[in-house]
């Protein structure tokens, strides 16, 4: 598993860095929110909505005996868990780190946003989990063996069993799944329609596996989706559209630091220089 995320980074790395260099758009200014969202918000919604009376027939189709017992399904759920969880955040950090040594801008912007995205979907999702308070598949009622209606508010709080409502994984998967697809949709004009399928369905196969290792119900994940998809949307376009001065930005992709050696000793200058990532 280790050696394939450094492969992922590797071979973002190498994409990105054939990318030439576009000087920086004077963006007008945009709002962060836009009719779509609406629309899109519905949809998942309406989604989770509908996924909620098969939540408990699903649960226990896939925890039947021979599901679980497959070898392959056991490697493909794992592999896809450790994918978004520590994986998503290790590739983040890691294409930002690189791209900032080596100056590549796309990379190192690549790597912020998609970290960011991340952090911001993550803190979303954990409010959720903690208001909510739904018990995981797994968890035993008095009256079900898999009960999908155990809710009870602020409970997630107290106890892990009960922070299932969303999927924190998916919500991982998801976030950096729509921050990839919309940061390289700038530089490749139309790569949407062959990254995101590939990075949306991974993303999915997160979801599937949190499912089929009873951690999490199918609303949860469809929740946890549109979560990490808002995520990933609304970071990069506020850093591209709404506010591309950012001061953040400015900090973590233009400031650089350079060694000089003086009379008196080793002193250190630093500076934030315009950035070419637009």
């Amino acid at each position: 598993m280790r050696q394939t995320l450094r492969l992922t980074s590797i071979l973002l790395a190498t994409a990105l860095s054939q990318v030439p260099a576009q000087q920086r758009d004077t963006v007008p200014s945009a709002t962060l929110f836009t009719w779509r969202d609406a629309v899109l918000g519905a949809v998942f919604i309406g989604g989770t909505y509908a996924l909620h009376p098969i939540d408990k027939r699903w649960a226990q189709r896939l925890q039947d005996p021979r599901n679980q017992q497959n070898r392959f399904l056991k490697k493909v759920a794992t592999g896809f868990r450790t994918i978004a969880d520590p994986g998503a955040l290790i590739i983040g950090a890691s294409l930002y780190t690189i791209g900032r040594v080596s100056k590549d801008d796309r990379l190192a912007d690549l790597g912020l946003h998609g970290t960011e995205a991340l952090v911001v979907g993550a803190l979303t999702a954990d409010v959720g989990k903690v208001v909510f308070g739904r018990g995981r598949p797994f968890v035993k009622s008095a009256d079900s063996t898999f009960n999908p209606d155990n809710w009870q508010f602020g409970r997630g709080l107290r106890q892990e069993q009960f922070r299932s409502f969303p999927s924190g994984h998916t919500t991982a998967g998801f976030a950096a799944a729509a921050a990839v697809t919309n940061e390289t949709s700038r530089w490749w004009p139309g790569s949407q329609w062959y990254i995101g399928p590939i990075m949306f369905g991974g993303a999915t196969m997160i979801g599937l596996s949190r499912m089929y290792n009873n951690r999490h119900w199918a609303s949860d994940v469809m929740m946890g989706a549109a979560i990490g998809t808002f995520a990933g949307n609304k970071v990069v376009r506020y850093y591209h559209r709404v506010n591309p001065n950012s001061k953040l930005d400015q900090w973590l992709l233009d400031f650089s630091v350079s060694p000089r050696r003086m009379e008196d000793g080793l002193h250190l200058d630093w500076s934030i220089a315009p950035r070419f990532v637009h």
